[in-house]
């Protein structure tokens, strides 16, 4: 099994993206995250009652028990596997990494409604977005529709690339699927509405935690890919100023994280993000980000595409030199 700042983790995780990068997440195949939300859905049918001081700490006991038991499960399998084979486990772990990335995903959905917008077919653009975001689609125009989609890649950047990754070197496969079933958490009891705020109050507050140093690596990183873009392709992009403007602008996010790499993108792109969305008719305001210099067109959706695979290379960059540079520090050390 895989330890942290252990080279075969570096190695596994390598291997991790590239099995993501060329099959995605086969449907054929169980994925855990769907696993895991069966048990989160189930439960809350049952504990998801009561006073606001009873669905706060079934809440909390709920987040307490997919966390940790995710965590405990994944490396108890892995310990059994190494103590049958160490390929064995070598196996399950590269698979089980692989399943907390969404690179190909990201990418292939966000494609998705590239190729019919770029055509002008807005109702089949509308329907791929939907598939993406909560938010209503069936009246977007072109920068709406572009808007949605930029964002999305934006803030799942972190939750489906970089966050996965940060916690997978630390730990390994058992930590970054903690870190999915943190997000899974968040991404169906987490809301701020009357059915969730309680119950869903330790699930939102844990994955604002799990979140906070991968979304502001992120945004960084966003910000090295734009300026080594800029450098070394025909790509246009703001990349002076947008430290600054990322600065100001993320804390304006509702999210403590999601701010920081949409800002980040909207800078780059020199677009606006954020505004008034619609959900089942019910409008919803959110601060906006960046400067509309442009106006949102499609092609901003290829050009996010572009950044999120540069943040991404770079996340792993720089966490493979930070760790090999911990590894040469302790080994000089003993």
């Amino acid at each position: 099994m895989s330890a942290p700042f252990e080279l075969t983790g570096i190695i596994l995780v390598a291997l991790a993206i590239v099995i993501d990068l060329s099959v995605g997440d086969p449907r054929s195949i169980p994925h855990p995250v769907v696993l895991i939300g069966r048990f989160i859905s189930r439960f809350e049918q049952l504990w998801n009652r009561g006073t606001a001081q009873q669905r706060r700490e079934c809440g909390f006991l709920l987040t307490l028990i997919v966390v940790g038991g995710v965590w405990s499960i994944s490396w108890l399998l892995l310990a059994v596997l190494t103590q049958l084979h160490p390929g064995l486990a070598l196996v399950a772990e590269l698979w089980l990494l692989s399943t907390t990335l969404a690179i190909k995903g990201l990418g292939d959905a966000a494609r998705a409604v590239v190729e019919p917008l770029t055509k002008g077919d807005f109702p089949a653009a509308r329907q791929a977005l939907g598939m993406i975001v909560g938010r209503d689609t069936h009246r977007l125009d072109e920068a709406e529709i572009t808007r949605g989609t930029v964002e999305t890649v934006a803030e799942n950047t972190v939750d489906g690339i970089t966050a996965p990754l940060f916690f997978a070197l630390i730990g390994g496969a058992p930590l970054a699927l903690a870190y999915k079933a943190v997000n899974t958490l968040d991404s169906m009891v987490g809301y701020k509405n009357q059915r969730y705020a309680d119950f869903g109050f330790a699930s939102a507050k844990l994955d604002d935690v799990a979140n906070w140093v991968p979304a502001r690596l992120t945004a960084l990183c966003l910000w090295l890919a734009g300026l080594l873009l800029s450098t070394f392709t025909v790509l246009t992009l703001r990349w002076k100023g947008a430290l600054r403007g990322t600065c100001r602008d993320a804390p304006r996010h509702p999210s403590p994280n999601a701010g920081w790499p949409e800002a980040m993108v909207a800078r780059l792109l020199g677009v606006q993000l954020g505004g008034t969305n619609f959900y089942q008719g019910v409008a919803s305001h959110r601060a906006t980000l960046g400067e509309p210099l442009e106006k949102l067109r499609v092609a901003h959706i290829g050009a996010t595409i572009r950044l999120m695979h540069g943040a991404w290379m770079l996340f792993m960059l720089l966490s493979v030199v930070v760790i090999m540079g911990l590894l040469f520090i302790f080994q000089g050390l003993l």
